[in-house]
Protein backbone atom coordinates (compact mmCIF):
# COMPACT_ATOMS: atom_id res chain seq x y z
CA UNK A 1 0.00 0.00 0.00
CA UNK A 2 2.78 1.99 0.70
CA UNK A 3 4.46 1.68 -2.54
CA UNK A 4 1.51 2.43 -4.10
CA UNK A 5 1.02 5.92 -2.46
CA UNK A 6 4.44 6.33 -3.49
CA UNK A 7 3.95 5.80 -7.22
CA UNK A 8 0.53 7.92 -7.54
CA UNK A 9 2.54 10.24 -5.38
CA UNK A 10 5.14 10.84 -8.14
CA UNK A 11 2.33 10.07 -10.93
CA UNK A 12 0.60 12.98 -9.67
CA UNK A 13 3.93 15.34 -9.42
CA UNK A 14 4.67 14.86 -12.34
CA UNK A 15 1.07 15.01 -14.32
CA UNK A 16 1.35 18.63 -11.85
CA UNK A 17 -2.51 17.79 -10.53
CA UNK A 18 -2.33 19.92 -7.46
CA UNK A 19 -5.69 18.70 -6.07
CA UNK A 20 -4.67 15.34 -6.40
CA UNK A 21 -1.13 15.81 -5.03
CA UNK A 22 -1.91 17.68 -1.63
CA UNK A 23 -4.32 14.87 -1.21
CA UNK A 24 -1.71 12.40 -1.29
CA UNK A 25 0.92 14.29 0.61
CA UNK A 26 -1.82 14.56 3.71
CA UNK A 27 -1.96 10.67 3.45
CA UNK A 28 1.54 10.53 3.51
CA UNK A 29 2.36 12.52 6.36
CA UNK A 30 -0.61 10.85 8.29
CA UNK A 31 1.23 7.75 7.88
CA UNK A 32 4.18 8.87 9.13
CA UNK A 33 2.56 10.91 12.46
CA UNK A 34 1.17 7.59 13.47
CA UNK A 35 4.39 5.35 12.29
CA UNK A 36 5.91 8.24 14.60
CA UNK A 37 3.22 7.28 17.49
CA UNK A 38 3.77 3.89 17.15
CA UNK A 39 7.55 3.97 17.16
CA UNK A 40 7.71 1.61 13.87
CA UNK A 41 5.75 0.81 10.68
CA UNK A 42 2.42 0.32 11.09
CA UNK A 43 0.68 -2.91 9.43
CA UNK A 44 -2.40 -2.12 6.18
CA UNK A 45 -4.63 -3.07 8.58
CA UNK A 46 -3.65 -0.07 10.93
CA UNK A 47 -3.28 1.89 7.20
CA UNK A 48 -7.18 0.84 6.49
CA UNK A 49 -8.38 2.17 9.55
CA UNK A 50 -6.55 5.54 9.87
CA UNK A 51 -7.71 5.89 5.79
CA UNK A 52 -11.36 5.23 6.99
CA UNK A 53 -10.76 7.74 9.58
CA UNK A 54 -9.39 10.40 7.60
CA UNK A 55 -12.90 9.63 5.13
CA UNK A 56 -14.95 9.91 7.98
CA UNK A 57 -12.97 13.95 9.23
CA UNK A 58 -13.88 14.74 5.47
CA UNK A 59 -17.13 14.09 5.38
CA UNK A 60 -18.08 15.71 8.56
CA UNK A 61 -16.08 18.89 7.24
CA UNK A 62 -17.49 18.15 4.03
CA UNK A 63 -20.94 18.78 5.65
CA UNK A 64 -20.21 21.91 7.69
CA UNK A 65 -18.68 23.70 4.92
CA UNK A 66 -21.89 23.07 2.52
CA UNK A 67 -24.43 23.96 5.45
CA UNK A 68 -22.14 27.02 5.32
CA UNK A 69 -22.48 28.06 1.89
CA UNK A 70 -18.84 27.50 1.12
CA UNK A 71 -18.83 25.34 -1.63
CA UNK A 72 -15.57 25.39 -2.83
CA UNK A 73 -14.15 23.80 0.32
CA UNK A 74 -16.92 21.49 0.65
CA UNK A 75 -15.41 20.09 -3.26
CA UNK A 76 -11.98 20.12 -2.27
CA UNK A 77 -13.19 17.98 0.45
CA UNK A 78 -15.14 15.47 -1.94
CA UNK A 79 -11.91 15.84 -3.93
CA UNK A 80 -9.77 14.17 -0.95
CA UNK A 81 -12.14 11.32 -0.27
CA UNK A 82 -12.13 10.07 -3.57
CA UNK A 83 -8.36 9.86 -3.75
CA UNK A 84 -8.44 8.50 0.14
CA UNK A 85 -11.19 6.07 -0.95
CA UNK A 86 -9.00 4.62 -3.86
CA UNK A 87 -6.32 3.19 -1.19
CA UNK A 88 -9.30 1.45 0.52
CA UNK A 89 -10.30 -2.13 -0.35
CA UNK A 90 -13.13 -2.85 -2.33
CA UNK A 91 -16.16 -3.13 -0.07
CA UNK A 92 -18.17 -5.69 0.12
CA UNK A 93 -22.11 -5.64 -1.16
CA UNK A 94 -24.65 -5.92 1.59
CA UNK A 95 -25.85 -9.66 0.06
CA UNK A 96 -22.08 -10.16 0.34
CA UNK A 97 -22.15 -9.09 3.57
CA UNK A 98 -25.38 -11.20 4.44
CA UNK A 99 -24.23 -14.13 3.06
CA UNK A 100 -20.80 -14.07 5.03
CA UNK A 101 -23.00 -13.73 8.15
CA UNK A 102 -25.13 -16.75 7.61
CA UNK A 103 -22.24 -18.99 6.73
CA UNK A 104 -20.61 -17.91 10.34
CA UNK A 105 -23.66 -18.35 12.08
CA UNK A 106 -23.69 -22.00 10.67
CA UNK A 107 -19.85 -22.58 11.52
CA UNK A 108 -20.63 -21.23 15.21
CA UNK A 109 -23.96 -22.74 15.79
CA UNK A 110 -25.06 -19.59 16.92
CA UNK A 111 -28.83 -19.11 17.62
CA UNK A 112 -29.39 -16.15 19.86
CA UNK A 113 -28.09 -12.66 20.04
CA UNK A 114 -26.00 -13.24 23.00
CA UNK A 115 -23.33 -15.09 20.76
CA UNK A 116 -22.98 -11.74 18.87
CA UNK A 117 -19.76 -11.90 20.00
CA UNK A 118 -18.31 -14.71 18.46
CA UNK A 119 -20.26 -13.82 14.85
CA UNK A 120 -18.41 -10.65 15.13
CA UNK A 121 -15.01 -11.63 15.75
CA UNK A 122 -14.81 -14.20 12.90
CA UNK A 123 -15.94 -11.10 11.24
CA UNK A 124 -14.04 -8.67 11.66
CA UNK A 125 -10.72 -11.97 11.54
CA UNK A 126 -11.94 -12.74 8.03
CA UNK A 127 -12.74 -9.11 6.43
CA UNK A 128 -11.21 -6.40 8.20
CA UNK A 129 -11.57 -3.14 5.82
CA UNK A 130 -13.98 -5.01 3.44
CA UNK A 131 -17.20 -4.84 5.27
CA UNK A 132 -18.82 -1.90 7.91
CA UNK A 133 -19.33 -3.59 11.26
CA UNK A 134 -21.80 -1.80 12.03
CA UNK A 135 -24.27 -2.69 9.13
CA UNK A 136 -22.92 -6.17 9.70
CA UNK A 137 -23.22 -6.07 13.69
CA UNK A 138 -27.25 -4.68 13.01
CA UNK A 139 -27.82 -7.27 10.40
CA UNK A 140 -26.43 -10.46 12.54
CA UNK A 141 -28.93 -9.44 15.10
CA UNK A 142 -31.60 -9.60 12.97
CA UNK A 143 -30.69 -12.87 11.59
CA UNK A 144 -30.53 -14.40 14.96
CA UNK A 145 -34.10 -12.92 16.24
Amino acid sequence: MRDQLKAQTHAALKAQDKPRLSALRMISAALQERDLASRGAISDAEIVGLLKRMIKQRRESQAIYARAGRTAQAEQEAGEIAVIEEFLPEQLSEEEVKGHIAAILKEVGATSPREIGKVMGLLKERYAGRMDFARANALARELLK
